[in-house]
């Protein structure tokens, strides 16, 4: 998990850029959350952060985009992991490995963020669209990084995109699992019970394959 010693030692142009997106990702939840996504215009935005519309744009592509940061910075994180990764076992193994490291090293405010991004989502259809597109991107990105790495053309070999598929099903289920079982716990579960839902999920993948309807009845 990324602390605040380790944010010190990062040069003084990247935490400057660091503490102007968490300025701006800190104000546009709290808008957002006070006044409502619709009614919360960029301009009230920028302006309760104090930085120019440029400066906004610099960082986000759109009110949903900031709304969704914890989300997307998950997603960048992962796909960084999964370039660097020596894959030796099976795919959905590595896939795994990647998720939960990305996971773990994600900054020790990021689990409050997400929850709240999911929140507005829960509410907002455009966040709700913005969110499954992501996972989109993320599972076409996860097929061409392991294509190129591989060597397997997925046109031919659906098995590789069946495990990035796989992979996004398992972060879905666990993640909404976590979120809801959230919903009404005085001392909400930490980072830890996230990463024990979505290695739950993978895990019940091969079970998955094999379930089965029970016999009717005559």
């Amino acid at each position: 998990m990324e602390t605040a010693s380790t944010q010190r030692a990062l040069p003084l142009r990247e935490r400057k850029k660091r503490r102007v997106r968490s300025a701006l990702t800190e104000t546009a939840l709290r808008l957002f959350a006070e006044h409502g996504f619709h009614q919360t215009t960029l301009e009230h935005l920028v302006d309760e952060a104090e930085v120019s519309m440029r400066t906004f744009f610099r960082y986000f592509s759109s009110k949903e985009s900031v709304a969704m940061a914890a989300e997307d910075e998950l997603w960048s994180a992962y796909l960084a992991r999964v370039v660097d990764h020596e894959f030796t076992g099976t795919v959905l193994d590595g896939l795994r490995s990647c998720l939960v490291d990305a996971l773990a090293a994600m900054d020790a405010d990021w689990e409050r963020r997400f929850i709240a991004g999911r929140g507005l989502a829960a509410r907002t259809p455009e966040l709700r669209e913005h969110s499954a597109l992501a996972t989109i991107r993320v599972q076409e990105e996860l097929a061409e990084e392991l294509a190129t790495r591989l060597g397997i053309d997925g046109r031919e070999d659906v098995r590789l995109r069946l495990a990035c598929e796989f992979a996004l099903s398992a972060w879905r289920c666990g993640a909404k699992n976590w979120v809801r079982g959230n919903r009404h716990r005085s001392e909400p579960e930490g980072r830890e019970a996230l990463i024990t839902h979505v290695a739950d999920a993978f895990d019940a993948i091969p079970a998955t394959l094999t379930l089965a309807a029970p016999p009717r009845g005559d």
